[in-house]
């Protein structure tokens, strides 16, 4: 079974490339497709894998302003050569789902999104720029064609996976496609509790961990925290990084991206994580769960289906600052059990995702892998 993967871009390891890596089990040496490439960002696991670039690799400024390009994602992945493959399948937040397949091979794409940024995260990542800003200004000339390109290159998906049922009731609204449940997964041996040599430190602080981009309300962390007296402490790089940095308490401690290691640490040593987003799953909350920490969260999203009230974490609403800091003076660690938050975690096993991704395969494709 000669299998291609397509990918939106690869520089740097998200919960998209997660996945990436788990189909790299189910298709060993299966060529990735993708938009961009930084070597040096992805995994061991991920490089052992062809990896063709696309067409705009080469434009310059693309490891920095790679998003800039959007109007130009059409055109680069209907230039990937997917013909002499008997099954494609892609992982896509924005454009992968859209690669030109050859009709009589099937097209499976994992969605982990429709495209967030010309549907219902529009105005977040745009509404707030200058009017004469020149991003905004082209994305309010190429918005509707991309939305039309976006359903029109849909119908030519065979079937779609959906991260969770929020995600699933998305792709039916605006791409309307019908989709297959099946929740990421996480690492579960990987993140779990301190034992032994490792033991938990008590560190009073509480923790983010996110890609410093706009839908993700890192904002609504950082200002719940002023005129606290717990820290905050933030992992992740992105767009927003320099605007939060410059509008951060003392209190607030930016990390930059940390190595998986130094990642479970912060984890294991925390009072909890913040997780203030409206997410299409949400990976960080079970990775939390999984070292036996509870989570603080919007009640929103992907959140609710894998944080419940009490048990694995609470929750706040509306997203504002006022709402979080409010959860936080009621938070209280000690009311949740370690061992209860860990046992729901490995409900998100990757053995249980890539049984499940088989099961798909075989059931829905007739493939079997």
């Amino acid at each position: 079974m000669k299998t291609a993967l397509v990918h939106d871009w690869l520089n740097g390891m998200r919960g998209g490339e997660r996945v990436l890596e788990l189909a790299c089990d189910l298709f060993p040496g299966a060529p990735i497709h993708t938009l961009f490439y930084e070597p040096d960002l992805v995994s061991e696991k991920i490089k052992k894998h062809p990896i063709i670039p696309s067409v705009l690799q080469n434009l310059p400024f693309t490891k920095k302003f790679y998003r800039h390009y959007l109007p130009l994602y059409p055109f680069a992945v209907r230039r990937f050569d997917l013909a002499g493959y008997d099954l494609v399948m892609s992982i896509s937040h924005c454009a992968a789902k859209g690669a030109r397949v050859p009709e009589h091979i099937p097209h499976v794409c994992y969605c982990l999104t429709p495209m967030r940024y010309i549907w219902d995260k529009y105005d977040l990542y745009f509404g707030d720029k200058k009017w004469y800003s020149p991003m905004r200004t082209l994305m309010s000339l190429v918005r509707r064609p991309m939305q039309q390109w976006d359903v029109a290159t849909a119908q030519r998906v065979d079937f779609f996976i959906a991260t969770s049922r929020y995600i699933g009731e998305k792709i039916k609204k605006y791409l309307g496609q019908e989709s297959t449940i099946i929740h990421p997964a996480i690492d579960t041996e990987f993140f779990c509790p301190a034992t032994g040599n490792h033991k938990e430190e008590k560190n009073d602080y509480y923790l983010v961990v996110s890609a410093l981009v706009p839908y993700k309300r890192v904002d609504v962390s950082v200002e719940a925290f002023r005129g606290r007296r717990e820290r905050l402490y933030i992992i992740g790089k992105g767009p927003e990084e320099e605007r939060l940095r410059k509008a951060a308490p003392e209190n607030v401690t930016f990390l930059g991206w940390q190595r998986d290691e130094d990642l479970l640490r912060w984890y294991r040593n925390c009072r909890a994580v913040i997780f203030p987003q409206e997410e299409d799953f949400g990976i960080v909350p079970l990775e939390a769960m999984a070292c036996g920490k509870p989570v603080i969260a919007f009640r929103g999203g992907g959140a609710l289906e894998t944080v419940t009230e009490g048990r694995t974490g609470v929750f706040f609403y509306p997203q504002t600052p006022e709402s979080l800091s409010k959860a936080l003076d009621a938070f209280r660690a000690g009311e949740f059990d370690p061992r209860e938050l860990r046992s729901e975690a490995l409900e998100y096993s990757e053995d249980r995702f890539l049984d499940a991704l088989r099961r798909f395969f075989k059931d829905k494709v007739g493939v079997t892998c």
